[in-house]
């Protein structure tokens, strides 16, 4: 089920940021200086990712010392990022056994399960897409997971989409 959660919002964030037109990247949805741009979601998601699945796979962080927050600023940066961390994590979710799940893993100085810090990864990669599902809608456009649920009730194929979202 977590192999399956993580397909999901692999999907959702990947077609996410490739439906966002670039020139809205640097979109907030208001002026509170903590609030992150479009942008600035999709780099948090690939820090994230980066931090997760190298933990999960015992390895160090390959993008240790770089904050693509701030560093990847442009569609084509953050499309790549993006991608990146969902190789590494794709190996991480793809490694993932009934075998290994419980064992403990580091994470910074503790140390969590591994199917525990995997779901983490599921959980705030969907949380990321909700938010930035508003930044969406507040440019008039549908987040994807919403467009194929709708095709779907219009007959045109099953989609890959959460129903009741």
């Amino acid at each position: 089920s977590l192999q399956r959660g993580y397909a999901g919002v692999k999907q959702n964030l990947t077609e996410e940021l490739a439906k966002m037109p670039a020139e809205n990247f640097s979109f907030k949805p208001g002026p509170a200086p903590e609030l992150r741009t479009f942008g600035m979601l999709f780099g948090h998601v690939a820090n994230a990712q980066f931090g997760s699945c190298a933990a999960a796979l015992g390895q160090p962080n390959p993008n240790q010392g770089h904050n693509l927050e701030t560093e990847a600023t442009t569609k084509e940066a953050l499309t790549k990022a993006l991608a990146d961390s969902f190789a590494l994590c794709d190996k991480a979710f793809a490694g993932l056994t009934d075998q290994n799940a419980m064992e403990m893993v580091k994470q910074e100085q503790n140390e969590i399960a591994r199917s525990a810090l995997l779901a983490n990864v599921v959980v705030h990669s969907n949380e990321m897409y909700g938010t930035a599902s508003v930044y969406m809608r507040a440019k008039g456009l549908v987040p994807p997971s919403t467009e194929r649920q709708s095709q779907m009730q219009r007959g045109g194929g099953p989609g890959r989409g959460n129903p009741g979202r």
